[in-house]
C-alpha cells in the first residue's frame, strides 16, 4: 500500500480537527510531477534534460526529478527522494546538481511546498538581456506576482547559483535568473506551475508592447490600488510595496497610460487579433524562440 503524504492545511475548529478534502499519496504526487513535466516540455520551456521540479512531502523528505531525464518523458518511478540536506534517500537515478536552489526556497519559505525551475524562452530572454519583468502593465499580473525580479548570474551546480536568490526568495514568488532561466514556487505544484505560466505569458505581452513602440504602464495610483486589493484575492505575496516592484514608467522617464484622473489624448492604431498573433510569431521565429 502506498504511503500517505502528510496532511497539509489541517486546522482545529471548535475543538475538532478539520482535514482538507483530499490527501494525496506519494504515488499521486509522483504522477503530478510527471504531468507538470510533460506540460513544461510541451510548452517548450525546457529542452532535452533541462529544468527540475520538486515537492516537499514533509519536514524531512523532498520528491524530486533526477538529473539526466527529459521532463516530457519521465515516469513516476524515475523520481527520487532526498532529505532536507539534499542527500538521496531512494531512487535509481542521481539527484540534480541544482537541488540546493530548491532547498533554499523550502528553508526560507515554510509556506511553499513545490518548486518549478525551467527556461521559458521569452522570460529567459529578458533574463539574458538583464531585464526584470517589473513593469505594471496588466492588473492580473500586478495582483498575482507583483513583479518578477532578476537575480544575478551564478554558476549552475554550485553555491554561486543559489546565493543571489537568497534575498529575493522571501519577498517574491517568481524569479528570473540572469543568463539561465526562471524559478517559481507555490503552496502546491500546480500553483508553482501556473505562476510560471503567468510569468511567461506576461513576458510575451511585454515583448509585443516593446515591439509596438514601448510599454505604457499603469500609473502609481492604480498600482497601489491593485496591490491593496491582493488580500481580497487571497494573495499573500510579500512583494507589495517593495522598491522597484512593480515600477510605474513615469518614474523611469517614459510615458504611462492615462489614469481616470488624467486622460491623455493621443493617436492610436489598431490591429486584428490574427495580425497581432502573426507579428508575434514572426518576431519569435526571427529570434529563434518559436
Amino acid at each position: 500500500m502506498p504511503r500517505l503524504a502528510p496532511i497539509v492545511g489541517m486546522r482545529i475548529q471548535s475543538g475538532t480537527i478539520v482535514s482538507p478534502a483530499m490527501v494525496k499519496t506519494e504515488r499521486e504526487y509522483r504522477d503530478d510531477i510527471c504531468q507538470i513535466g510533460r506540460l513544461v516540455f510541451q510548452k517548450g520551456w525546457v529542452a532535452a534534460n533541462d529544468g527540475n521540479i520538486t515537492i516537499r512531502l514533509d519536514a524531512e523528505r523532498i520528491l524530486a526529478t533526477p538529473t539526466g531525464v527529459c521532463k516530457g518523458m519521465m515516469q513516476p518511478d524515475d523520481l527520487i527522494l532526498v532529505d532536507r540536506k539534499g542527500n538521496k534517500i531512494s531512487g535509481r537515478a542521481e539527484r540534480t546538481s541544482e537541488i540546493a536552489m530548491h532547498l533554499a526556497v523550502y528553508d526560507l519559505r515554510p509556506d511553499i511546498r513545490a518548486v518549478v525551475h525551467a527556461h521559458p524562452p521569452v522570460a529567459t530572454g529578458f533574463a539574458a538581456a538583464g531585464k526584470p519583468l517589473n513593469l505594471a502593465l496588466l492588473p492580473e499580473v500586478v495582483i498575482s506576482l507583483g513583479c518578477v525580479p532578476l537575480a544575478a548570474y551564478g554558476l549552475p551546480g554550485t553555491a554561486a547559483l543559489t546565493e543571489p536568490l537568497l534575498p529575493l526568495i522571501p519577498r517574491y514568488d517568481a524569479l528570473l535568473m540572469a543568463n539561465h532561466g526562471a524559478v517559481c514556487y507555490g503552496a502546491d505544484l500546480y500553483q508553482a506551475y501556473f505562476r510560471m505560466e503567468t510569468m511567461e505569458h506576461f513576458a510575451r505581452i511585454q515583448l509585443v508592447a516593446e515591439l509596438l513602440g514601448g510599454p505604457r504602464v499603469l500609473p502609481r495610483e492604480e498600482v497601489d490600488a491593485l496591490l491593496d486589493s491582493r488580500t481580497r484575492y487571497g494573495v499573500k505575496a510579500a512583494s507589495a510595496g517593495q522598491p522597484g516592484c512593480p515600477v510605474a514608467l513615469e518614474e523611469a522617464g517614459a510615458p504611462a497610460v492615462a489614469s481616470r484622473k488624467a486622460a491623455v489624448s493621443e493617436e492610436h492604431f489598431y490591429v486584428s487579433r490574427s495580425e497581432l498573433v502573426r507579428m508575434v510569431e514572426e518576431v519569435l521565429l526571427a529570434r529563434g524562440l518559436a
